[in-house]
């Protein structure tokens, strides 16, 4: 099995490299990224050597790029990871987001369409949906994304529906909640409360602190990822969660509980604009074809912040 991974020097993206090389003896994969501030090629530390492993720095918005390795390798998918997806970066400059999440994904779709690519895994995100209180969101459920971050996912998951739709493009969109785990880049609420913690500094909390999230660990969504590669069907959209839906000033608590700290290391500060108050979904679907999430969050979280507290030579240079 041949992959093209894009945004693979990203968090989830590196996650999921890992994931296959290590679990597919015959796994191949060419990683296009771009190294963004997000991307970090250390995330990758121990695999750049292996001869199954090509890493190519390209835009996925430049169609040459993304032509000449489709022309030179043949690849069994494209598993598009690559994606602008900080929400606060996206209300303060949303062009970078428009340029990568919809330009960029209708680039890989054309060179996708052109080269008869067996399947075209698009990474998408909860987020499109928009807020919810007393129900979890369905795959069929109308979007409704709030912040141009989502909005642009949304456009992206739209474009790539209408190519199975037009094209008969065999393309499969994954939406997930929250990811956490190792090489979590530290502008995200779980390294970024981490790592202000191992530094003495408090940690800031939008608003009261009560918008709820679900949560999976990284390994999970790559798991998922895999699983909807070798099962899923063509045109189809499958929501993929954790199951644990917490307020950020839970995931706080928890935080300062494993570092021994107390209350008085949050600080909250205003409310992010247009602050969704809650996520979730429904993910009965994928549950029904076989896959289900292996990590309790306790676990999941501990594991997180031992990582964190042992890998300062990946963090600390980033925080500057």
């Amino acid at each position: 099995m041949k992959l093209l991974v894009t945004g693979g020097a990203g968090f989830i993206g590196s996650n999921f490299i890992r994931h296959m090389m290590s679990s597919h003896s015959d796994c191949e994969i060419i990683n296009l990224d771009v190294l963004t501030y997000a991307g970090n090629l250390n995330n990758l530390k121990g695999i750049e050597k292996d001869p199954h492993y090509t890493f190519i720095k390209g835009d996925i918005c430049n169609r040459d790029i993304v032509n000449a390795i489709l022309d030179k390798h043949t690849v069994d998918a494209i598993v598009h990871f690559a994606a602008e997806s900080h929400v606060d970066r996206s209300i303060t400059n949303a062009s970078a987001f428009v340029m990568t999440n919809v330009i960029g994904t209708h680039t890989l779709l054309e060179c996708a369409r052109t080269h008869a690519i067996p399947k075209f895994i698009h990474i998408s995100t909860d987020e499109v949906y928009g807020s919810t209180v007393g129900r979890s969101f369905k795959e069929t459920d109308i979007l409704s994304p709030s912040s141009p971050y989502s909005a642009s996912k949304a456009g992206s998951d739209l474009l790539a529906l209408s190519y199975f739709t037009t094209y008969n493009l065999p393309v499969i969109i994954t939406r997930c909640t929250n990811n956490f785990g190792p090489y979590q880049f530290p502008e995200k609420l779980i390294p970024l409360f981490v790592t202000n913690l191992l530094d003495g500094k408090k940690v800031p909390v939008y608003g009261t602190g009560r918008n709820v999230r679900d949560w999976i660990h990284v390994s999970d969504h790559c798991r998922a990822v895999e699983f909807v590669l070798e099962h899923g069907n063509p045109g189809e959209v499958y929501n993929i969660g954790g199951g644990h839906e917490k307020t950020n000033l839970e995931i706080t608590r928890k935080i300062l509980d494993l570092l021994s700290m107390d209350d008085s290391m949050i600080e909250y500060v205003t409310d992010r604009l247009g602050h969704d108050f809650r996520y979730s979904l429904d993910c009965s679907k994928l549950h029904a074809l076989g896959w289900k999430p292996w990590y309790s969050f306790d676990e999941a979280l501990e594991e997180t912040v031992t990582w964190y507290t042992r890998n300062e030579w990946w963090w600390r240079p980033l925080k500057k």
